[in-house]
């Protein structure tokens, strides 16, 4: 099974945090917050993923083609013809593909130009590159293995500011993108999808946002579930919440670190 993360956006709310790096490239201690993404889908035991580039990709391309110096302890033999010595670190058995999906284009854009490495038979899951959660993926692709739709979406309750979620045992019956007012509960990300037959809904317009005419359109459909996840989740749009999860990782509180 592989994830998919969107990594594109432009993140414009937190350039306060930091001006030169992507979002998903703010570190959360000192490491970018989707790799504590990618370490929380690799403690369910997924470990492929397909990361969706935009704006500034290619300092998340220079992060994974650079990760093992990253990570490890170097020894750097001036003077000889012998290569460094990598020491002291574990290193990840990830395959990451790293895909270019435009600076411009919407997420729902995004996902369909990485068909080519997700569309099987098995389902994929799908996240946003700048957000954390103590889910249990494992429950979440069980739920989505047991009812036989397109699409599920993690279902959370935090404050009304993001897209709300009408749900009734279960079945997604409305999907509303920043409600003037809203209640219940909303988008959290954190998405699984059929790796045939999401296609239908998404197209090929680099302008559609995932969010709007094809979570709709699955609602409509009888298409979508929403897998209620109560436990913390936390998104990273602002400089306070990037403050946030950083002071929860310094004092040893971070309740997404599932590994």
């Amino acid at each position: 099974m592989k994830a998919v993360i969107l990594c594109g956006g432009q993140g414009t709310r937190i350039r306060d945090a930091n001006e030169l790096l992507p979002k998903p490239m703010l570190p959360i201690g000192n490491r970018p917050i989707v790799w504590h993404i990618m370490k929380s889908y690799s403690a369910a035991g997924i470990d492929d993923f397909v990361l969706c580039l935009g704006y500034k990709g290619w300092l998340i391309k220079e992060f994974f083609l650079n990760y093992k110096a990253v990570m490890s302890d170097i020894t750097v033999h001036l003077g000889q013809d012998r290569p460094p010595d990598f020491r002291g670190r574990g290193e990840e058995k990830w395959n990451v593909t790293l895909v270019d999906t435009g600076e411009l284009t919407q997420t729902g854009g995004r996902v369909a130009a990485v068909r080519r490495y997700v569309d099987s038979d098995e389902p994929f899951c799908l996240t946003y590159g700048d957000g954390v959660a103590d889910l249990d993926i494992p429950k979440l692709l069980e739920f989505h293995r047991s009812h036989g739709k397109i699409a599920t979406v993690t279902a959370v309750r935090p404050p009304g500011r993001f897209g709300e979620i009408g749900m009734q045992q279960s079945v997604v019956h409305e999907f509303n993108e920043k409600p003037q007012a809203s209640g219940g509960f909303i988008n959290g990300g954190f998405f699984v999808f059929d790796g045939r037959r999401i296609w239908d809904y998404l197209g090929d317009d680099p302008g559609v946002l995932l969010e709007k005419e094809p979570m709709q359109s699955l609602a409509a459909a009888g298409e979508l579930m929403g897998f209620a996840h109560t436990g913390f989740w936390q998104p990273m749009d602002t400089l306070r919440e990037y403050n946030l999860l950083n002071d929860l990782w310094a004092g040893g509180n971070a309740p997404w670190k599932t590994w």
